[in-house]
């Protein structure tokens, strides 16, 4: 295990290196190309200190952010108590030191996603179409596959690289916009000296203007290939937890069902979920936020050996035809067996009409209302402004007391 987050780590770091370099890179273009020559030695302080600040935000504050942006609620135990019940089960096999902070989002779309800066502090958010739709095995999976990328240190990797993506798009945004003043500028400044000069002052613009177009590309495919590859390693730390390779498969089967995007979700934070909140699923490329799920699911089907690592990465070798980005040593051999399927605790429900009224249910419970039951078995929702008070049953006109 120690061995799988030290390569983690260092592929990570060397991840965030390659983008911080075009951080910079781009700084030293925004100067050169707003400044002249000149200009490149201020750019440069400033990409950095731009980089420097944000940082210091998402340390502080990142996961608030997030999760503020993803209209994400602190939800508690009477709420949904078998989330809780999920939750502490894999706190406890994942031999975390507190059980993370919960969040439901108001979202019918199924998709979770984990944050924070360490275990410590670490939060899951999980949509109420994910609590509606799926069984009780299945939400084990997915909360294994979040707890598996807090274990691995995923959830801090992902906050920086989601920074410095920021502060790229920041500058470049800078530099198109000052583009034409600055070319201006630096020809009436130029227009005095040799045609050599100017001609080399031409190709640095040149240069500038191509990296602003190039750089938040290329960060971006970096970010998503960081996410990628964490991806199957949190899948095999989630079957790790559960020992039960079928409630995770499932759980991604039925999230894979559905195309509506998250409303809540962006470029940024869409590699921090557990499948593409951006809705219509496609063939893997380089742009992919997530790794092909249907072959996510072909992996996690093949194993019927035993539920370690290893057993995992044979699945793999085995339904890929390749080897992960993780040297084999780092797999090594545990007789984890695999488990029976749990006795179900919760049916989803069938019908969309039975899942949207699931969903407006669970996001009033968590806004703090009362559900009451008329004697004539009419379910009746109070509003929190409305505790104590009579109301009147709207089928048979009984009143009932709020």
């Amino acid at each position: 295990m120690w061995e799988l987050i030290k390569i983690n780590k260092r592929n990570s770091v060397l991840l965030l290196a390659a983008m911080g370099a075009i951080l910079l890179l781009v700084g030293v273009a925004a100067g050169t190309l707003l400044g002249g020559p000149e200009g490149a030695w201020i750019g440069l302080p400033v990409a950095a200190g731009i980089w420097l600040v944000m940082m210091l935000i998402s340390f502080s504050s990142g996961d608030r952010i997030l999760l503020a942006s993803s209209n994400a609620v602190r939800v508690t135990a009477d709420v949904h108590p078998m989330l809780f019940n999920v939750v502490e089960e894999m706190t406890i096999a994942a031999n975390l030191p507190k059980m993370p902070d919960l969040y439901i989002i108001n979202d019918p779309s199924p998709n979770a996603f984990a944050t924070g800066r360490n275990p410590q502090n670490a939060s899951i958010a999980v949509t109420a179409g994910l609590l509606t739709k799926l069984n009780r095995d299945e939400l084990q999976g997915v909360i294994a596959h979040e707890m598996s990328h807090i274990v691995h240190r995923d959830i801090l990797f992902v906050t920086l690289a989601s920074v410095i993506l920021g502060s790229v798009a920041l500058i470049s945004n800078v530099m198109m916009r000052g583009m034409f003043y600055g070319s201006m500028g630096s020809r009436r400044r130029y227009s005095s000296r040799s045609s050599n000069q100017g001609g080399a002052q031409l190709i640095l613009i040149l240069l500038a203007v191509v990296l602003a177009i190039l750089a938040p590309l290329f960060v971006q495919l970096l970010y998503f290939a960081l996410s990628r590859r964490r991806e199957y390693l949190a899948d095999a730390g989630a079957v790790r937890l559960t020992r039960y390779p079928e409630g995770l498969a499932s759980a991604l089967e039925k999230i894979a069902a559905v195309s509506t995007p998250v409303a809540a979700a962006n470029k940024a934070t869409a590699p921090m979920y557990i499948e593409n909140p951006l809705g219509g699923r496609k063939a893997h490329s380089l742009t992919s936020t997530h790794p092909p799920i249907q072959e996510r699911i072909r992996i996690l089907r093949n194993m019927s050996h035993g539920a370690g690592f290893r057993d995992y990465l044979d699945s793999f070798q085995s339904v890929t035809h390749h080897n992960p980005d993780i040297p084999a040593s780092a797999f090594k051999s545990e007789d984890i067996p695999l488990r029976q399927a749990g006795v179900e605790k919760q049916t989803p429900a069938e019908t969309p009409k039975q899942q949207a009224r699931q969903v407006g249910d669970l996001m009033r419970s968590v806004g703090g209302y009362t559900f009451l039951t008329c004697p004539c078995g009419l379910k009746l929702k109070v509003p929190p402004g409305l505790t104590g008070t009579k109301i009147e049953c709207p089928r048979c006109g009984r009143i009932v007391q709020g």
